[in-house]
């Protein structure tokens, strides 16, 4: 029978506030385009901060830190997450493809992938988008490929924040080397 760990047995087995800005990352960074919510941008820097992601770039009208509702569903995240604001997503995102980076947009377009069977060497920047309107027209024709989570049924999104953190797991998982 499972037994649960205590609260000082999962504090002990977690980083510390100064060892988070020495572990080593995954190569994912992440760019919140347009999300109107500040709880979904809490909510992204937590798990983040559980997978370890490069960075958060906070663009658009994406809400920034300090901010109440952040700090409510980050809880903390946004001092081990590094982050930062870019005004011209555009211009980013071409200076993450000349550093190497794929560019994925997690968007429902004609071209999109099963993002539980797609498959990635290097880095990768994924992008989400307003929770109304999703990722802009223009950021989706810079991107190299669209994935999408499969959706069985009447709805056909998730949450934004939800979304993410099934991506970057499935992102995460479905790369890892095998011993």
């Amino acid at each position: 029978m499972p037994v649960k760990l205590s609260y000082e047995e999962i504090s002990d087995k977690r980083h510390n506030l100064e060892e988070s800005h020495k572990i080593k990352r995954v190569p994912v960074v992440v760019i919140l385009e347009n999300i109107r919510s500040l709880y979904n941008v809490g909510s992204i820097f937590r798990t983040s901060d559980a997978v370890a992601v490069e960075k958060i770039y906070l663009t658009g009208f994406t809400g920034q830190p300090p901010r109440k509702e952040i700090d409510k569903t980050a809880l903390g995240a946004v001092e081990s997450v590094p982050w930062e604001y870019r005004e011209d997503n555009l211009a980013l995102i071409d200076e993450l493809k000349q550093g190497g980076y794929k560019i994925a947009v997690l968007e429902h377009c004609h071209e999109s992938k099963d993002i539980f069977h797609y498959k990635w060497e290097g880095k990768i920047a994924i992008i989400l988008g307003n929770e109304v309107f999703g990722v802009t027209d223009e950021i989706a024709a810079k991107a190299d490929v669209a994935l999408e989570i499969p959706m069985f049924g009447v709805k056909q999104s998730l949450n934004v924040s939800v979304a993410y953190g099934i991506s970057v797991y499935a992102l995460i998982n479905g790369n890892k080397k095998q011993d």
